[in-house]
């Protein structure tokens, strides 16, 4: 244990010199020696180097020091977690977060909730993806459960549950400020929507637009338009059978008394009549006899057998044809499809990499600003980008890009987009090497002399850009300190 060299650690990983903290602390150990603080920092370096692989690895060897895993199992797994999810291996980092979340004495479970969510939405597997993030809104340490219960709406959707979405964005509401209410009202007027309730899905996605700071997807605007002309026709329908009977009777002419002022009519809210319904005093229809109303149901139902024949076959061709486009639509949703199409967004955000603009409109919206930085730091600037495959499924898609760089050589990289409505977003960029292996998706390497963003006056550097848009900044990064999480 030589404790110069961890002091020398521990000044560098303050200074931000992570490449110099992480040869210290492997001074300061011997072989085979277990120091738990030594390599639990050790690892939060090495997953600020992004060498995922190596900071799991350090993470697991701090947990195996008896004198320092106790007090330290939740936040140590839950980094180890983060790291082998940052490198790709989901599976393995699902026992991370259980054992994260079943330390009692782990003051921040809902941290290891969240990753779970985010891993278990990345596997496709919405049911325990909505398990941890209720998980992680219930927790009192949360200080934002407003942002896990808007994920939790999202996996009722998923599910098919659009009742309990509503329930769950309304709660999510309640925990949000004002400024962050615009995308929750979005999603609230969809799952309204789904959820046959058209007043109601008019009404939020009304609120969501109501400051001019949120701009509905095109997805959320076509749904809101469905919502505006559904809300219209039910309520300016012509005169039903009842008004049409009191009308003959001398109700809703001129000389009925109007409305007083800030009144409205109960059976019409809203206003579309501009009258109220005839007050009980008035006996003129009382007035009607019983062979008039006989004689006037009888011209009714005439003319109703003669339109309601036009309009069956009216509704029935509306129903096969919004049958045949929804299918279509459905399917294509299914199989990848989106507009602009995956190839288009990452060509775009390449080129606007290469010409110095800023790419964060190509970003989805769950990438931290750190990760953002990473990102636009490893794309070339100058030169061109190719698309050579394209990986598409529902949710999630991954593009292969081949850059020539302006110094010449070519450079590989790996794009993971998400769905955003029916368009999509870039989650993660990483780069890729000659001498990966199939079997992990970690990226490391010396990049010198490129547009890809490494500092020329470094002498060697591991670079990785892995940041996924399902999970807050937390999950591809670990602790800034060794004791907590």
């Amino acid at each position: 244990m030589n404790t110069q060299a961890f002091s020398s650690a521990k000044s560098a990983y303050q200074q931000g010199d992570w490449a110099g903290a992480v040869a210290s602390l492997a001074a300061a150990k011997a072989p085979g020696e277990l120091w738990g603080e030594a390599d639990h920092l050790r690892g939060n370096a090495l997953m600020k180097l992004g060498m995922f692989v190596e900071a799991a690895e350090a993470y697991a060897q701090a947990l195996a020091d008896p004198s320092y895993e106790q007090g330290h199992v939740g936040a140590l797994s839950c980094n180890r977690g983060r790291a082998l999810v940052a490198a790709g291996l989901l599976d393995a980092a699902v026992p991370c977060f259980e054992a994260a979340v079943a330390d009692a004495s782990y003051p921040t479970p809902y941290k290891a909730y969240l990753a779970l969510g985010n891993l278990y939405s990345r596997k496709g597997m919405a049911r325990e993806a909505g398990c941890a993030w209720r998980n992680a809104a219930i927790d009192e340490a949360n200080p934002d459960p407003s942002g896990a219960l808007v994920k939790l709406g999202g996996c009722f959707m998923t599910l098919g549950r659009p009742v309990d979405a509503v329930e769950a964005y309304r709660t999510a509401l309640d925990f949000s400020s004002d400024a962050s209410q615009g995308p929750i009202y979005a999603e609230l007027g969809q799952a309204y929507m789904a959820a046959n309730r058209v007043a109601e899905a008019a009404d939020a996605f009304t609120q969501a637009t109501s400051d001019g700071s949120y701009q509905l997807t095109p997805e959320q605007s076509v749904s809101y338009t469905a919502a505006q002309k559904a809300l219209a026709a039910m309520q300016g329908g012509g005169p039903s059978e009842t008004d049409q009977m009191l009308s003959q009777a001398g109700y809703g002419s001129a000389s009925q008394q109007a409305p007083q002022q800030g009144g409205f009519d109960p059976l019409d809210p809203m206003g579309k009549s501009g009258e109220f319904i005839p007050s009980p005093e008035d006996t003129g229809f009382f007035s009607v006899t019983e062979e008039d109303l006989m004689r006037a149901d009888k011209h009714e139902r005439k003319v109703r057998r003669k339109h309601s024949r036009i309009g069956l076959k009216i509704f029935a061709v509306l129903v096969v044809l919004i049958i045949i486009v929804g299918g279509v639509g459905g399917f294509a949703y299914y199989k990848g499809y989106g507009w602009p199409m995956q190839e288009q967004v990452v060509s775009e955000m390449f080129s606007a990499a290469a010409s110095g603009a800023d790419i964060s409109g190509y970003l989805a919206e769950g990438v931290s600003t750190e990760s953002k930085t990473q990102i636009q730091a490893i794309l070339p600037t100058g030169g061109t980008a190719e698309v050579t495959g394209v990986d598409r499924s529902m949710s999630s898609s991954q593009v292969l890009v081949s850059a020539t760089l302006t110094a010449g050589g070519a450079q590989s990289y790996t794009v993971s987009l998400v769905r955003d409505g029916i368009s999509w977003k870039v989650a993660s960029v990483e780069l890729q090497f000659a001498s990966q292996t199939s079997g992990t998706t970690t990226t490391t390497g010396t990049l010198t002399g490129t547009g890809a963003a490494s500092d020329a006056s470094a002498t060697t550097s591991s670079l990785s850009a892995t940041t996924s848009a399902l999970s807050s900044p937390a999950v591809a990064t670990a602790d800034e300190t060794g004791a907590t999480n």
